[in-house]
């Protein structure tokens, strides 16, 4: 596992101030933070202070300090003392532990979203494929690009509630470090496509096979990459 930056040390990033818009300052405080956070800006670990962070977005402390417990209750960050957090580290059991339900949920959703899907989600689902698969992407489009994929096809079920979990799943993978998507673009693109034949084909059984092995490729990737 990469090692984690020494917890003496804030985070060290700049982060341009807020505007004032018709949202309250305590809600975009809490989107910069939590897109800084998924997009991996921020390390696993750093310390975030409620009085810097506060100074830096030019907000006062109170909506700050919300915007951080918000992020915390959600599991994104941990209380380091009265005035800091720092990002949440993924361990390797969780990370598997998420995975093995995104299997159970992903597979399901797709099973049902196979006969619901319609012809204009599946083009979009390909145009993904491509555009991930077409020129050089950097880790933060990747991962934008991946979410769509999948969560597409959770909508595309018909279940209200698996899009918000097959999120949740994903947003706390996101904090696994050692995973990078980058050094497996041409298997997520073969595999990506087999999902969308599958679903093209309106064949519940295929999709969910290629799904299933689609989630277990990613594991088997960071089983290697632990013991290399």
């Amino acid at each position: 596992m990469p090692s984690l930056p020494s917890p003496a040390q804030p985070a060290t990033i700049t982060i341009a101030p807020l505007e004032v818009r018709s949202t309250s300052l305590a809600e975009q405080a809490y989107d910069r933070l939590r897109t800084l956070i998924l997009d991996r800006q921020i390390s696993a670990g750093s310390p975030l202070q409620e009085a810097r962070l506060a100074e830096e977005l030019r907000i006062s402390r109170t909506p700050m300090r919300e915007a951080l417990v918000r992020l915390a209750g959600e599991g994104l960050l941990v209380r380091r003392d009265a005035r800091s957090y720092a990002v949440r580290a993924l361990g390797t059991k969780e990370y598997f532990d998420c995975m093995r339900a995104r299997e159970v949920i992903e597979c399901e959703c797709i099973a049902l979203a196979a006969s619901k899907i319609t012809d204009a989600q599946i083009d979009e689902l390909e145009a993904d494929i491509r555009a991930l698969h077409d020129g050089e992407h950097s880790e933060i489009e990747h991962f934008h690009l991946d979410d769509r994929f999948h969560l597409v096809i959770a909508s595309a079920s018909g279940n209200v509630v698996f899009p918000r979990l097959v999120e949740e799943l994903r947003v706390n993978a996101r904090l696994f470090r050692l995973h990078s998507p980058l050094h497996r673009q041409r298997e997520n693109h073969d595999e990506h496509g087999e999902i969308v034949e599958a679903l093209r084909a309106r064949d519940a059984d295929r999709a969910r096979a290629a799904m299933r092995a689609h989630l277990r490729s990613l594991q088997e990737d960071v089983r290697r990459a632990l013991i290399e």
